[in-house]
């Protein structure tokens, strides 16, 4: 009973609020940049007008305005193309056009030893002395921020999203690794959020710096598995969605020391069964989602855009548009099966934002409003 109702309630608020989004849909033009790419995870805009890209195997490119994919880039660490692990995010430096550095997640690890999700800083460079292609970019300077421990066997749950605040705080997204009560556990990084300095120094104001009992990267716990992170462009603030179980996606706003509940509470359920998963829906102590998905969407990607949020679908293959007005928020939802599965969002201006889709031949996809 309580899985129809959480379902009918999705249905109801999805019809009588759809059209509420301020983003108007029907003025929007896409553009396929290029359908070359295999299995891309994440999309970062270069100065130059080209787009840097990592393909969840292992390869960095770059990508120009033509669709021209460049080869991959050189110098990057071993990484381990497990599961749904491999290399996963990329983001520039808040100086970028000055120091040239990039950040990127990945997985490394063995079978025997176990895999983690890591955070590299290096610095991108073009035109290497020698090589054949005088477009050819590497990795040099390459310094290792940040590794999530314990190593865990199997490829669930890597999380590895990353993101800057205002304050040039580097944010780092992670899952579970398919081990639940790590979420409760202040004593792993797994789901949890991390926060350091771009140098990968821990900050002072870090909530659990001075606590035996925590690791001080943590700023927040109790995720599950987080597959979308970005600030506010507005207010600072950090805000996430993670997968769910069986329902219950969430999207979160990111404060210190909370415990965002998984997975003692979730409105999700078990695989199968559909039986419930600790203590429900609410418990004293842990943080409600603003907004939650029942079924799920499996949500990839997440990007705010006008008065809207933008967030991609693995499972629906479309594009949600959430549209908060006061306390509530309206869903729309476009694209559907147009495209693919839409692993990342990414916004590059005020009248443009890019998708990029999950598939051997996944695609690079321009979105435009016409209008600043």
């Amino acid at each position: 009973m309580k899985k129809t109702l959480r379902h009918l309630f999705s249905i109801l608020l999805f019809i009588s609020l759809s059209a509420n989004a301020s983003l108007n849909t029907q003025t929007l033009t896409t553009t396929v940049v290029t359908d070359q790419l295999k299995r891309p995870w994440s999309l970062a805009f270069l100065p130059d007008g080209n787009y840097l890209v990592t393909e969840r195997d292992g390869a960095l490119r770059i990508v120009d305005s033509r669709g021209a994919i460049s080869e991959p880039v050189r110098g990057l660490p071993d990484i381990a193309a497990t599961g749904q692990g491999g290399l996963l995010d990329v983001i520039l430096h808040p100086d970028f056009e000055k120091n040239n550095v990039i950040y990127l997640s990945y997985v490394a690890g063995s079978r025997s030893d176990g895999f983690s999700t890591e955070v590299m800083r290096a610095v991108l460079t073009s035109k290497i002395k020698g090589a054949s292609n005088p477009k050819s970019y590497a990795l040099t300077d390459l310094k290792k921020l940040f590794v999530a421990l314990p190593k865990v066997k199997g490829g669930r749950h890597f999380g590895g999203r990353l993101a800057f605040d205002k304050s040039g705080y580097l944010f780092i997204g992670l899952g579970d690794r398919g081990n639940r009560k790590h979420s409760q556990n202040l004593q792993t990084h797994h789901g949890s959020v991390i926060r350091l300095k771009s140098d990968g120094q821990i900050p002072q104001d870090n909530p659990f710096l001075n606590r035996d009992d925590a690791l001080p990267e943590i700023y927040s716990y109790g995720h599950r598995n987080i597959q979308g992170l970005v600030m506010h462009p507005n207010t600072g603030e950090m805000w996430s969605h993670e997968h769910g179980p069986q329902g219950g996606d969430e999207i979160n706003k990111l404060v210190k020391a909370k415990n965002y509940g998984w997975p003692i509470i979730t409105y999700g359920e078990e695989y199968g069964t559909g039986f419930s998963i600790g203590k429900g829906f609410k418990a004293q102590g842990m943080e409600q989602p603003l907004y939650y998905w029942v079924p799920s969407i499996a949500p990839s990607g997440m990007a705010f855009f006008k008065n809207n949020i933008l967030v991609g679908s693995l499972k629906f293959r479309l594009l949600s548009i959430l549209t908060r007005e006061q306390n509530t928020f309206s869903e729309e939802r476009i694209f559907g099966s147009r495209f693919g599965r839409i692993r990342d969002v990414r916004v590059k201006d005020g009248s443009t934002f890019y998708l990029l889709t999950d598939a051997g031949r996944g695609k690079l996809v321009r979105v435009s409003t016409g209008n600043p």
